[in-house]
């Protein structure tokens, strides 16, 4: 069977250059990142300038690259999670006049859709709860306690889904962030993009001895819940877990 194959061609370029999109109407853009909630609690990360670890051999770290879904209950330090998250979107610095923000993983336009959610069971230091990344700010803001998520949850499958690894990384879209500069081809640059992050926590994961396991076959509404997301504005696209690796 077919399946829907026209949004991942590239002939569409030629149309949308007719399009007068949002940003050729002058339209602001959208927020770089979504705000901390006020009076959420925010913790400092480890700077990536001060960051020791990772220091393995790029071609070793391609080389030893694969999904590893069984981890140990030993929790990540406070500078591992630190680097990967800037490894998967960390911020560089500012471009376009202030309009977009240049990261560590590349994006179409300089749009970076994707906000980073962490689902963080077992990590020194943090108290196990449902966590956002600032990239701008290099910080995590506090959104809930774990507990209150698996109340809400009630299924014990994605219960133990979660008790099983240190950190669940789970990466919203939010598509207008990318349809204001590219409108109907959008869908084609998310879908890349997604790509492009998760590669980036498979890699960071590898240089720091860590295991990490990528998930697409998830239930939409499920985590979308879990996030407290729209699902039309803002709705979960992509997550991974990520431990340390438990020996067969």
């Amino acid at each position: 069977m077919k399946t829907q194959r026209g949004w991942l061609k590239s002939d569409r370029w030629g149309e949308w250059a007719k399009i007068e999109t949002d940003q050729v109407k002058k339209i602001d853009p959208p927020p770089l990142e979504l705000p901390c909630p006020t009076g959420a609690k925010q913790i400092e990360l480890v700077p990536p300038d001060e960051i020791k670890i990772g220091n393995m051999p790029f071609i070793e770290t391609v080389r030893r690259r694969k999904s590893r879904r069984k981890y140990t209950r030993e929790p990540l330090s406070l500078e591992e999670l630190s680097l990967l998250l800037w490894s998967t979107q960390g911020f560089q610095e500012m471009v376009k006049n202030g309009l977009a923000a240049r990261r560590t993983v590349p994006s179409g336009g300089c749009r970076h859709p994707f906000e980073t959610y962490l689902l963080i069971n077992r990590v020194d230091g943090i108290e196990p709860g449902l966590y956002r990344y600032l990239p701008l700010e290099h910080r995590l803001c506090h959104l809930e306690p774990l507990d209150a998520i698996h109340a809400r949850l009630n299924d014990e499958s994605y219960g133990k889904f979660l008790d099983n690894s240190a950190v669940v990384f789970v990466w919203s879209v939010i598509p207008y962030r990318t349809e204001w500069r590219y409108s109907i081809i959008s869908d084609k640059i998310i879908a890349l993009d997604a790509g492009h992050v998760c590669q980036s926590l498979y890699l960071a994961c590898e240089a720091l001895g860590l295991g990490t396991c990528a998930y697409d076959g998830y239930d939409q509404d499920t985590v979308d819940r879990l996030l407290n997301l729209d699902g039309e504005d803002e709705f979960t696209i992509y997550l991974a877990t990520v431990g340390r690796v438990a020996q067969p």
